[in-house]
């Protein structure tokens, strides 16, 4: 063989997308100069499956689980996905949450191998060019996050990269899109999480998060580098703090395809549950009332979705807010708080409307609301 040809074997062997292990035939090996580089047994999928199994099964705990999935997923992906589709039920919770939490946690701590792009603040004059590797032309779906709300962590900074590397694992193994078509994405914008910052091992950016214009500026050349390369793709957004993730769905939802599954998706789920529950109970969703309890990004996304469904019943745009009462971790939201977030705006309720409510407390006396004029929680 030429050095040419040894060369791409061992690329072969080195790209999880091509890579099959001891599943090559004879006739594969025969073609391709694998000779040598394999063990001489050929093996078959399920043997391959049942040898990590096993390896699996005597692993310590979950997050070593976990990391040994990645880096199966970073050296086979064929066996990885078949691995995860064998068994969902046990294989999800580990390639994603609640596992993948301390994954993100420790993801600089086990780090190995280049996985999906690090957009990161000093290289923001390169992000079309790093976007126009050829090697990603198939793709048709991107999760990109910012590190910042990662599950109920917080700032992981560029351990939130975890995130939509297993949020498109469950792309592959439970809507069969292929591994060479999704694209995890972080834009790395720095952390405020101290820790991370002066943790050696860390792989991120080491400097407090970019906010304000200058992110805005940020995610808006990344939105139309993305356009420019992939006009067709769906650009899932994934993990954003709450004074983003809305706000920055809005911005873009008519510019490319886009979607917030802690809006959207929380939204489908609570909202469909609550219909089916008004199917059993052969109550119209028009009669309801209905109290919102947390309205954080995702609470408002389900409001925004019951009004959709209370006007399919007949009511107008008014009328269907007027049937939703929004609480969050200050109480009722009403007009006349501050800090209020256009989503949260769209549902607070008039302070007069309260007149005349009191309010108790398991063990203490009733007490009257505050004067219309406080913005204090009650």
């Amino acid at each position: 063989m030429s050095p040419a040809a040894h060369a791409a074997a061992r690329a072969l062997l080195a790209d999880p997308l091509t890579n099959k292990g001891t599943a090559f035939t004879e006739a594969e090996r025969d073609m391709l100069g694998l000779h040598g580089l394999l063990p001489p047994h050929v093996g078959t999928l399920d043997s391959q499956i049942e040898r990590r199994q096993r390896a699996l099964a005597g692993m310590p705990d979950d997050f070593h689980r976990y990391s040994f999935l990645r880096e199966l997923q970073d050296s086979n992906e064929i066996l990885f996905h078949a691995m995860v589709q064998r068994d969902l039920p046990a294989m999800l919770p580990l390639v994603y949450t609640p596992t993948v939490g301390e994954g993100c946690e420790r993801f600089s701590e086990i780090w190995r191998r280049p996985r999906g792009l690090f957009l990161s603040w000093p290289n923001r004059q390169r992000i079309a060019e790093i976007l126009g590797d050829p090697a990603l032309d198939r793709v048709k779906v991107i999760v990109v996050s910012d590190g910042e709300r990662i599950l109920g962590l917080g700032d992981q900074g560029a351990g939130g990269m975890g995130i939509p590397i297993g949020k498109l694992a469950l792309y592959t193994a439970c809507a069969g899109i292929h591994p060479s078509e999704v694209l995890p994405i972080l834009l790395d914008v720095g952390t405020d999480n101290a820790a991370r910052r002066e943790d050696p091992l860390y792989v991120g950016w080491r400097h407090p998060r970019i906010r304000g214009a200058e992110y805005d500026a940020f995610v808006d050349d990344f939105v139309t580098a993305v356009a420019d390369r992939f006009p067709g793709v769906l650009l899932q957004w994934e993990d954003f703090a709450g004074h983003n993730a809305r706000k920055l769905l809005d911005r873009y939802r008519d510019r490319l395809l886009s979607f917030n599954d802690d809006i959207q998706g929380t939204a489908a789920t609570a909202v469909g549950t609550l219909l089916s529950a008004i199917s059993r109970a052969g109550a119209p969703l028009g009669e309801q009332r209905i109290v919102l309890f947390g309205a954080g990004a995702a609470g408002c996304g389900i409001a925004d979705m019951l009004v959709q469904a209370l006007q399919a019943e007949g009511l107008d745009e008014a009328q269907a807010r007027q049937r939703i009462w929004a609480v969050d971790r200050d109480g009722l939201i009403l007009s006349d708080m501050t800090g209020l977030s256009d989503g949260q705006r769209a549902y607070a309720r008039d302070i007069a409307e309260t007149d005349g409510w009191t309010r108790t407390s398991q063990g203490e006396s009733t007490c009257s609301i505050p004067s219309p004029t406080s913005t204090r929680p009650y």
